[in-house]
């Protein structure tokens, strides 16, 4: 296949271990990521394209893939302003849906979070809840949706609650069965490995895939 991607959030643990991925994948031959500043990483495959995520529509022209892949997110504690966290979390995701797919963009790939409910009292869970919902109306031949757990990786920015509820989990996640099991923790690169491999996919809908689906989507062949 002749493949090209756009990434949107590559600087982020699951996006950068996306972004290496789709680099190192015979299937995709260019992988544009949208970045704030460049990160230091050369590839023959990859384009990066500086942009302000509030003016979007200003670099359209040059946001072209067949396949989209965000992984843009924050978290309260690095974005205490609701106003901002609503943007980041749920405006610009949507706003590259709009774009991409009007560049002709087949498929796109949104890296959502476990409980997501348009209908949540929870900020957090309500925001990505809503942003799935919106996005299942852009004309998208498919759409991917992945609700991860707590994951499990390094991140850019070190977090010590998540850091000690790691070590919790690796001794709970086995006691997790049945239905629970969606809330064991997952590693970065098993979600990494799902998209990757759900991108090769020729399917039509709007699929939402649960932490358990995904480890079962990531794991080794």
């Amino acid at each position: 296949m002749d493949i090209k991607a756009v990434l949107a959030g590559a600087s982020g643990s699951i996006g950068n271990s996306l972004m290496t991925a789709l680099l190192n994948d015979d299937n995709y031959t260019e992988v544009l990521i949208l970045v704030r500043k460049k990160i230091s990483i050369k590839h023959p495959k990859l384009i990066q394209l500086v942009v302000d995520f509030d003016r979007l529509s200003d670099y359209a022209a040059e946001i072209k893939g067949k396949v989209v892949f965000c992984c843009l997110g924050t978290t309260k504690s690095q974005t205490p302003d609701l106003e901002l966290y609503r943007r980041i979390d749920y405006q610009y995701p949507l706003d590259l849906a709009w774009i991409a797919q009007t560049n002709g963009a087949e498929s796109y790939h949104l890296v959502s979070a476990l409980g997501a409910n348009k209908n949540s009292s929870i900020f957090y869970t309500k925001t990505k809840g809503e942003l799935e919902s919106d996005l299942k109306a852009v004309p998208f031949k498919s759409i991917f949706i992945y609700r991860p757990s707590l994951l499990d990786g390094k991140r850019a920015q070190k977090r010590f609650g998540e850091g000690v509820m790691n070590a919790m989990m690796h001794l709970i996640n086995p006691l997790l069965t049945g239905s629970w099991k969606k809330y064991r923790s997952i590693k970065v690169g098993v979600v990494a490995k799902a998209m990757l491999r759900q991108s090769l996919e020729d399917k039509k809908g709007v699929f939402i895939y649960q932490s358990d689906q995904i480890q079962d989507l990531g794991r080794p062949l």
